[in-house]
């Protein structure tokens, strides 16, 4: 329906129809959530570890739910060819940050279906997709944004995802430059407040601003529950080389 100039409607109607998150529809994203990342490791991020418990309570009830979980990793090479600019000289100069091969690379245990899971790293390095379980998988991004360069989108359409809830480490920058590339994509957008490191609090008014939605994970997992969801079917083509099949990955 035509809205003439004299008629009325709150902008936030207007606003919600678009980007009330679906929580039948959603996937969710867990970003550089890995041992060099925790305080105290060589590239710690102050308030990462606190944030372990929560991803771990959203990580059972997606699996419960079985919807499509993507844990998004950054995999640096010793001679900082794959580095980002503004660390590059650092890693050259010998400075051991997610070191591909090394343990500090390794996703945190406690977030994995299987602890023994052991990243793929020529796999992820050629752009594939490692799969864990059947809807739960690892990507490698080159740089912030997890989109950039990266299957992520071919796999979130496949799985018929229309909304993404995102956590992990380090908010100002990898999440960040993620939620901004998704809206960009037309996904709705939910920041797990409780759930990200380094959150703080001009960068919620700003998200609100694009239409991402502030939730807590407790939030979350509650509706997640309630809305009913089912499994979407796995699709039988591969994604950039990555099988979607009910394998576990070969490492396990």
């Amino acid at each position: 329906m035509l809205i003439g100039c004299g008629d009325y409607l709150p902008l936030v109607s207007l606003m919600d129809r678009y980007i009330t998150p679906d929580f039948a529809a959603v996937a969710l994203i867990v970003i550089d959530m890995q041992r060099d990342f925790l305080d105290g490791q060589p590239a710690g991020v102050p308030g990462t570890a606190a944030v372990v418990p929560p991803i771990v309570r959203l990580l059972q009830a997606f699996r419960a739910a079985e919807r499509p979980i993507v844990h998004v990793v950054r995999i640096y090479l010793a001679d900082g060819s794959n580095v980002d600019l503004c660390r590059r000289a650092a890693v050259e100069g010998g400075a051991c940050w997610v070191l591909a091969g090394s343990p500090g690379c390794e996703i945190v245990p406690e977030l994995l279906p299987d602890r023994f899971s052991r990243l793929e790293t020529e796999r992820l390095l050629s752009g594939q997709v490692q799969y864990l379980w059947p809807r739960e998988v690892v990507i490698y991004k080159p740089r912030w944004g997890a989109f950039y360069r990266t299957p992520l989108e071919e796999y979130l359409r496949r799985a018929r995802v229309s909304t993404l809830a995102i956590c992990g480490c380090n908010f100002p920058n990898c999440p960040r430059a993620t939620l901004y590339e998704a809206s960009e994509r037309d996904f709705r957008l939910v920041l797990v407040e409780d759930a990200v490191s380094g959150l703080y609090e001009q960068a919620k008014q700003e998200l609100r601003a694009i239409g991402v939605s502030i939730l807590s994970s407790a939030e979350i997992i509650a509706r997640l529950q309630s809305s009913g969801a089912g499994p979407e079917p796995i699709p039988a083509e591969r994604v950039e080389g990555g099988e979607a099949s009910d394998e576990r990955s070969g490492s396990q």
